[in-house]
């Protein structure tokens, strides 16, 4: 099993990426699949979630209105669509598989796979 964490870069404040989570030897469509993400010297934090099916998804108040989950589930890929990005989202972002029936969360611990990150550098 392996996920991968893509679309990482170099943006200047105010800019837009689009981080993308792919799948190897899982099913993406059976599990929920959240953003987190860890800043040098901080604990990793959550980002935004989405459920099995697209239906339902759960963001952290600060990123709000300017991050958008979505799923590709024939494609096996969830995006993370970011907007008007602040230094302070310069992060190292995960993606994360936990199983479709427990439902969407918002704590790393519920997680059951993890993907290696992708660095996101915000400049001002």
């Amino acid at each position: 099993v392996q996920l991968q964490a893509s679309g990482g870069g170099l943006v200047q404040a105010g800019g837009s990426l689009r981080l993308s989570c792919t799948a190897s030897g899982l099913t993406l469509s059976s599990y929920g699949v959240g953003w987190f993400r860890q800043a040098p010297g901080k604990e990793r934090e959550f980002v935004a979630a989405v459920n099995w099916s697209g239906g339902r998804d759960l963001y952290d108040d600060s990123m709000r209105g300017r991050f958008t989950i979505s799923r590709d589930n024939p494609k096996n890929t969830v995006h993370l669509q970011m907007n008007n990005l602040k230094p302070e989202d310069t992060a190292v972002y995960f993606c994360a598989a936990r199983f479709a029936f427990v439902g969407i969360s918002s704590s790393s611990s519920d997680y059951n796979y993890w993907g290696q990150g992708t660095q996101i550098t915000v400049s001002s």
